[in-house]
């Protein structure tokens, strides 16, 4: 009996201890509230944390924004942010934190100052570089007359994006900014997935005229690249889709995007990174949430974050 007690209790025990800790950090409506997290234990079902308000408000930016918030844990085990803080900065917005709850002053960071005539700096994400020990941070930028030109629209203005990175081992100095990304398509919205002994980049194809506005996939045996322009086939349907944030799960690599004419969050998952499964009816985000990266944290940290209210 005392034999079966202690199998019961360890049982449980076990089972408590493998849950997932899933978080997505997003912004809503147009980012003036800053960031927001969500949590999840299966990576279907995902809520509010702390009654849904947000965590930290914007400070830097023409626009004072706090949308595409990336959020990565270093190899410190400091949690680092990186955000687009204005529709037409050529900075980005970064800020860090120890517990996802108290944040550090946030900072501009002038990635792009050195070309005047650059239009924005969208969506920053970033990937550990374990080659060269360092962080590469990449975004969207359009710097006109610079890139093969794709048909416009009216809705686009002439927007014409390619992916743009610097590099730094502790957020305090960058390396001179370079061209990331510069496929034969406009191009925003990348995030890179590490698996094995591979980078697969996500990206959001954002030709307008016609639109292609789907999710597609390069890969690279380096962090830092390069990155074959020869991109794969989409791997989501015949809506619009960007944002992408990817999760391993089990045997899945499950990619969440946003359907940002629907309103809603969809996603795929793949066994292996060939063919795709479109689980957009089984995935369940709060209402409004956008463009969001999702991340694993320990049990004491969700802990922390679970009480909060």
């Amino acid at each position: 009996m005392r034999y079966l007690i202690l199998l019961s209790l360890f049982l449980s025990l076990s089972g408590r201890s493998s849950a997932q800790n899933y978080l997505f950090s997003y912004f809503t409506d147009n980012g003036q509230d800053g960031l927001h997290l969500a949590y999840s234990h299966d990576g279907l079902n995902w809520k509010v944390l702390n009654g849904g308000k947000s965590f930290v408000s914007p400070t830097v930016g023409e626009d004072k924004l706090m949308r595409d918030p990336f959020i990565l844990e270093g190899k410190d085990g400091i949690f680092h942010m990186v955000f687009t803080c204005s529709w037409k900065d050529r900075q980005i917005g970064y800020a860090s934190s120890a517990d996802l709850i108290n944040w550090s002053d946030q900072k501009s960071i002038p990635v792009m100052s050195q070309e005047p005539t650059a239009k924005n700096c969208w969506a920053p994400e970033m990937v550990y570089d374990p080659h060269n020990k360092n962080y590469i941070i990449f975004w969207a930028t359009t710097i006109p007359g610079r890139h093969s030109e794709v048909a416009s629209s009216e809705q686009e203005k002439g927007l014409n994006h390619r992916m743009y990175c610097t590099t730094t081992s502790d957020f305090r100095t960058f390396s001179p900014t370079k061209l990331f990304f510069n496929p034969d398509f406009s191009v925003i919205d990348a995030t890179i997935l590490t698996k094995g002994n591979r980078y697969y980049m996500f990206l959001k194809n954002e030709n307008p005229n016609p639109p292609e506005k789907n999710i597609r996939i390069t890969q690279s045996e380096s962090a830092a690249g390069p990155y074959p322009t020869a991109v794969s086939e989409p791997i989501t349907g015949k809506y619009w889709a960007e944002g992408p944030t990817t999760l391993e799960i089990n045997d899945y690599v499950y990619v969440y995007f946003d359907k940002y004419t629907a309103h809603k969050y969809g996603a795929v998952r793949s066994k292996n990174m060939k063919d795709w499964e479109d689980i957009s009816d089984r995935v369940h985000f709060p209402p409004g949430v956008s463009h969001g990266t999702a991340f694993n944290v320990s049990d004491n940290l969700f802990n922390q974050l679970i009480q909060l209210k």
